[in-house]
C-alpha cells in the first residue's frame, strides 16, 4: 500500500506518539498519548485510535509504519527481547494489521531511529550509519545507502545487548540484565546505569540530569561518573566501528544531551580502536526524540527493508 501520507507510531514504554509526514517529509500532525502500561489489548486499541486520529483529520489514509521495542522474532512471528514485556510473544504485527485493515510495518525503535537520522537527519550525507540510543535502554541500529539492515534474525545493530569491551577489575562481572546475562553494554549506559554508579560511589539516589547539575555545582564524584560514563562509552563504540566502521554514528535518547560528549569522545574512542587514527564524526541527533517515531513513517513506501 502506498499513499501521499506517511504515518508513524512510537510505541514507547510510557508515551505512544503518532506523526503523519507528507511525501517530501515535511511534518503534518503529532500527538502523544500515554502507553496503557501492561495491557496489551489497550495498546492495540490505542494505536488504532492514534491512527484514526490523523485519517479523519486529514481526511485520507496513510501507510503505517511503527517503532517498538524488540523486534519480530523471524522463527515465531512474535515480539522478542522487548523491555516492555507486555509485548513478548505477542503477533504485534499481524494483530495491528488486523485492527488497521491494512498491511503495516513494524522495525525496532532503535532501527527507526537509525533510519530517521540517515533518510533526512544528521547523516543524510553518510552512507553507512550506526544510530544510537543512550536513555531508558541501549539501542542501535544500521543503516547502509537509507536501506534498513535488520538481519537475518533480526537483531542486526543490538550493540546494548554485548559484554562492555575492556571492563577494568572494578566493573567486573557487571549488574545483571533483564535479557538474563551480566554486564551489557546497557547495564552501564542507560540511565539506570549511570544513577548506579552515582549511588554505588555516594549512597545517594539521582537522576541522570541531576548527576549532570551536580557535576556542573562541583560535586566531584559526580564529575567522575559522568567521565567514567564516556570511558565506557567510548569503549562500546570503539568495539562497533572495529566491526562496522560506519561513515557516521548518531547519537540520541536522554544521555546524548550529556555536556561535552561530542568534544571529548573522539579522543576517548581513538584510545581503543584498531587503527592509527580514527576519525568517524559522533553526531548530535538532528530530529531529537522524534526521530524514532518518523523513521516508522519513513519505512513505507519510500525505503525498503532487507
Amino acid at each position: 500500500m502506498e499513499g501521499e501520507m506517511r504515518i508513524g507510531v512510537d510505541l514507547g514504554g510510557t508515551k505512544i506518539e503518532v506523526i503523519a509526514l507528507a511525501s517530501d517529509g515535511t511534518l503534518l500532525f503529532r500527538h502523544r498519548v500515554p502507553t496503557p502500561a501492561g495491557d496489551y489489548p489497550r495498546i492495540l486499541d490505542a494505536i488504532k485510535d492514534l491512527v484514526g486520529l490523523v485519517e479523519s483529520k486529514f481526511a485520507q489514509k496513510g501507510t503505517v509504519g511503527v517503532a517498538a521495542p524488540g523486534a519480530i522474532s523471524p522463527t515465531t512471528g512474535y515480539i522478542k527481547n522487548s523491555n516492555s514485556t507486555a509485548l513478548n510473544g505477542k503477533p504485534l504485527d499481524r494483530d495491528l494489521s488486523r485492527k488497521l485493515g491494512r498491511p503495516i510495518r513494524i522495525e525496532n525503535d532503535a532501527n527507526c531511529f537509525a533510519l530517521s537520522e540517515a533518510a533526512d537527519g544528521a547523516a543524510a550525507q553518510a552512507r553507512v550509519v550506526f544510530g544510537v540510543i543512550l536513555g531508558t535502554g541501549v539501542g542501535g541500529g544500521i543503516v547502509v545507502d537509507k536501506q534498513l539492515i535488520a538481519g537475518r534474525n533480526k537483531i542486526a545493530g543490538e550493540w546494548g545487548h554485548n559484554p562492555l569491551p575492556w571492563m577494568a577489575d572494578h566493573e567486573l562481572p557487571g549488574a545483571p540484565c533483564y535479557c538474563g546475562r551480566l554486564g551489557c553494554i546497557e547495564t552501564f549506559l542507560s540511565g539506570a546505569g549511570l544513577s548506579r554508579e552515582y549511588r554505588f560511589r555516594t549512597g545517594v539516589d539521582l537522576a541522570p540530569p541531576e548527576i549532570v547539575s551536580a557535576s556542573t555545582a562541583g560535586d566531584e564524584k559526580a564529575t567522575e561518573c559522568l567521565d567514567l560514563y564516556q570511558s565506557r562509552l567510548a569503549r562500546g563504540l570503539a568495539a562497533v566501528i572495529n566491526v562496522l566502521d560506519p561513515d557516521a554514528i548518531v547519537l540520541g535518547g536522554g544521555l546524548s544531551n550529556l555536556p561535552e560528549i561530542y568534544t571529548k569522545l573522539p579522543d576517548l574512542i581513538n584510545k581503543h580502536a584498531f587503527s592509527d587514527c580514527i576519525d568517524t564524526p559522533i553526531l548530535r541527533a538532528m530530529h531529537g526524540d522524534s526521530s524514532g517515531v518518523r523513521g516508522a513513517a519513513w519505512l513505507w513506501p519510500a525505503v525498503s527493508v532487507r
